[in-house]
C-alpha cells in the first residue's frame, strides 16, 4: 500500500512539474498575416488627343480645326498663294468666320502665268488688281464637291461668276481642274486647282 502511494506521488509530482513548465513557457503569438501593400491612388490619365482626320496637301495634313489660311500656310504647294493673300491684305478676312469656298491654285498653277505676271501683281501699287484676282477664287458659303453641279454658276466675292463643269468624274472651274477636293477647314472648304482663275 505504501509502495502504491509513493508511485502515485511520483506520478502526480511529475504532472505538476510539467504543468508548471507549460505555464512558464513564453507565449507564442500566431504569425501575423503580411499587410497588404497600400494601394496607390491611380492617377487619372489625361485622355490622349484624338488624331484628327484631314486631307494631305503639299506635304501637310489639312485639318478641320484650323482655318483656311492656317491650313494653306502648311502646304508647300501653296507658298505663292499664301504670299499673294498676305500681300493683298486678305489673310485676316480668310481667317475670319466665313464660311468661304476657296479654289486654291498651286505654285505650278501660278508658274503657268506669263513671265513676270506674279511679280507684277505682288507689287504694292498692284494691290487692287491682286485683290481682284484673289477674290475671284473665293465664293461665299462652304461648298463641297457634292454641292456642285455641272453647268452651275458660282457668284464670287469679286463680283463675277465662275462656271462649274464636270466630265467623267473630273470637276473643272472655268477650265481649271480640281486636283484635290473637299479640304475642310474650320471656316470653309478649299478645292485645289491646277490653274489660276483670271477675271475678265
Amino acid at each position: 500500500m505504501k509502495k502504491n502511494f509513493m508511485s502515485y506521488a511520483i506520478v502526480a509530482g511529475g504532472c505538476i512539474m510539467m504543468l508548471a513548465a507549460c505555464s512558464n513557457a513564453p507565449e507564442t503569438k500566431a504569425p501575423m498575416e503580411p499587410m497588404a501593400p497600400k494601394m496607390e491612388e491611380k492617377k487619372m490619365e489625361e485622355p490622349m488627343a484624338k488624331k484628327e482626320d484631314g486631307v494631305m496637301v503639299g506635304g501637310a495634313m489639312m485639318v478641320p480645326s484650323k482655318n483656311i489660311v492656317e491650313n494653306a500656310v502648311g502646304s508647300s504647294d501653296h507658298t505663292t498663294l499664301v504670299a499673294a493673300v498676305k500681300a493683298a491684305g486678305l489673310a485676316e478676312t480668310l481667317s475670319g468666320p466665313g464660311p468661304f469656298t476657296v479654289f486654291a491654285p498651286t505654285n505650278e498653277a501660278f508658274a503657268k502665268l506669263p513671265k513676270g505676271a506674279v511679280e507684277g501683281l505682288l507689287k504694292p501699287e498692284k494691290k487692287a488688281d491682286l485683290t481682284k484676282v484673289l477674290t475671284y477664287h473665293v465664293v461665299p458659303g462652304a461648298l463641297k464637291a457634292s454641292d456642285l453641279k455641272n453647268g452651275q454658276k458660282l457668284k464670287t466675292v469679286q463680283g463675277t461668276e465662275l462656271t462649274v463643269t464636270e466630265k467623267d468624274g473630273v470637276w473643272m472651274i472655268n477650265g481649271a481642274k480640281v486636283t484635290i477636293a473637299d479640304v475642310i477647314s474650320s471656316n470653309g472648304v478649299t478645292h485645289v486647282i491646277d490653274s489660276v482663275l483670271m477675271p475678265k
